[in-house]
């Protein structure tokens, strides 16, 4: 049976998670998930089943090689349901050691710090992107 596993994130003080999801049967036991990343190849049904399930979704994180099999009318969908497309890996998740990943408040504090200098979102990016392992989508969607 496959699990499901939760990544915690502190977004200025709003708990926000990235839910795992590692097979289609998991799809349609999702509630009010926000974030959700897909660790299979997820159909274009899979993706459809997905916001039909979870009406408040705001962001779909899926690998970078899983972009191209999803087709210009799903993209397209998600673009019209304001749902953020983001490519990238959960790096270094083990849920046998850890059940939640954490941004930790330090990446926000950092974000507001480079802003606060006057960078601009590219360098933001750029930086953060250099300083973390996250995805440059993902610190984009942070930003």
């Amino acid at each position: 049976m496959a699990h499901c596993k939760s990544i915690k994130i502190y977004i200025r003080g709003i708990n926000m998670k990235i839910r795992i999801v590692s097979s289609k049967d998991e799809i349609e036991t999702l509630e009010s998930e926000e974030i959700v990343h897909f660790a299979f190849r997820p159909s274009n049904v899979d993706i459809l089943t997905l916001i039909k399930t979870c009406p408040k979704l705001k962001a779909l994180y899926i690998p970078n090689s899983f972009k191209k099999t999803i087709s210009e009318s799903t993209l397209m969908f998600l673009e019209m349901q304001g749902i953020a497309l983001l490519e990238g890996d959960v790096w270094g998740h083990r849920k046998d050691i850890n059940e939640y990943y954490e941004i930790k408040p330090r990446i926000f504090d950092r974000i507001e710090e480079l802003k606060n200098e006057g960078k601009s979102k590219e360098d933001v990016v750029s930086t953060l992107g250099l300083e973390t392992r996250l995805s440059e989508d993902l610190i984009k969607f942070l930003v």
